[in-house]
C-alpha cells in the first residue's frame, strides 16, 4: 500500500519534511498518524488534529486505500 503524506506548520518542522510516502499497510488516519507521531516525535496528539484524505475532511477511523493522499491539519494561530 502507498499513501502520500503531506505535512503543514508544526509537523513539517518537527519532521523536517514537506511529505513523505507510506508502504506500510496502515487501516485508517488514526493508526497512521500514530506511527508517525512516534517516528518523527510529533509533539501535537491526534485530538489536536483535522484530517482529510483526497483533499475532504475525514474521520480518523476513515479506512485508507492504495493511492489515497493524507494530511494532517494543525491549529491555526492568526491575528
Amino acid at each position: 500500500m502507498s499513501i502520500d503524506i503531506q505535512y503543514f506548520a508544526i509537523l513539517k518542522d518537527q519532521s523536517g519534511l514537506s511529505s513523505e510516502t507510506l508502504t506500510e499497510p496502515y487501516k485508517d488516519p488514526a493508526a497512521a498518524y500514530q506511527a508517525l507521531r512516534e517516528k518523527h516525535n510529533f509533539t501535537l496528539r491526534q485530538e489536536n488534529l483535522k484530517v482529510a484524505i483526497n483533499d475532504e475532511f475525514a474521520n480518523w477511523d476513515t479506512p485508507l486505500k492504495e493511492g489515497d493522499s493524507l494530511v494532517f491539519i494543525p491549529p491555526v494561530a492568526g491575528g
